[in-house]
């Protein structure tokens, strides 16, 4: 099929030009190998499309017949590649992320308000999900993690600032139990702790100060795996919880929570785009790529 097409291709271009001349430069081949394609074209076709003389090349009926009909079809061929064309010049298709509530709404909306509106042939759908996805599986684009969360195998670009997490606690609760001064003294307090879907472990909380490091398994009356239970747990006077400082910051400015052992939560990596290496991505992916790049 795709041999009979090359050859009806030449040969719509060699009736149109009138020669084979006009018609080799325009399809960039040698004028002996038009004129063999359309002999062997002839031979098995059995007719003589092309009347040839001394000066100049015609359609016999045969031929004159299959131009015009073969035409219109070339005509919507062409159309068809343009409409392609246009769809290369402006970005289409489906993108989809796997990312933590988090890094959803500070890092990827953000964005995407100004890139949907800007690409209106893109789709874009984010799934929230804490745990860590098999991209591949579960037929996602990419995946937005912490930087320290993601495998070697995966190209990781970065899509945000540092980060920095913050213990903190309502001045209700500090008034009753006072402030931990150091990490260990965590264990004398009523702490929120997190259980994250991913390792399904009950988490330690983690400080670091002048390259010494702490792990603190604290203890309390809730366990939750969302930030949100987390902050209302701490607004209440609950216990302390840990969270990230921006996620804290607001209710830090208005007084509502307190926070304590600022000086052992050191920033760390913050939030990446990962995706897997071995995959051509489209137009749609690289340009949201570039809108994602982080740029300090």
């Amino acid at each position: 099929m795709a041999k009979y097409y090359n050859d009806l291709a030449v040969f719509v271009a060699v009736a149109r030009e009138g020669s084979f001349t006009k018609a080799a430069a325009k399809l960039n081949v040698s004028q002996s190998a038009l004129s063999q394609t359309i002999k062997n074209l002839e031979e098995r076709l059995g007719l003589r499309l092309l009347a040839r003389t001394s000066r100049n090349i015609s359609t016999t009926e045969a031929g004159e017949k299959l131009l015009t009909s073969l035409s219109s079809h070339f005509e919507e061929i062409d159309a068809e590649l343009d409409a392609l064309t246009h769809l290369r010049d402006r970005p289409a298709g489906r993108i989809a992320i796997t990312s933590s509530q988090h890094a959803a709404d500070t890092i990827l909306w953000p964005v995407l308000e100004k890139f949907l509106g800007e690409y209106p042939d893109v789709k874009i759908e984010v799934i929230v999900d804490a745990t860590m996805v098999d991209l591949v599986a579960e037929r996602f684009d990419a995946g937005v993690r912490l930087g320290e969360q993601i495998e070697k195998d995966m190209i990781a670009m970065r899509i945000g600032p540092d980060l920095r997490m913050a213990v903190v606690g309502s001045p209700s609760y500090f008034d009753k139990h006072g402030r931990p001064e150091i990490p260990e003294d965590l264990i004398r307090h009523n702490c929120t702790n997190i259980r994250m879907p991913t390792f399904k472990r009950i988490n330690a909380w983690e400080f670091e100060k002048g390259g010494k490091t702490v792990n603190v398994r604290v203890d309390g009356q809730a366990v939750f795996n969302c930030g949100s239970l987390r902050m209302n747990a701490a607004l209440a006077g609950v216990g302390l919880s840990y969270m990230l400082e921006d996620y804290a910051k607001p209710y830090i400015d208005d007084g509502r929570l307190v926070r304590v052992l600022e000086d052992w939560c050191e920033p760390f990596a913050g939030y990446h785009l990962y995706y897997p290496s071995r995959r051509q991505h489209s137009p749609a992916f690289v340009l949201l790529l570039n809108a994602l790049r982080y740029r300090e």
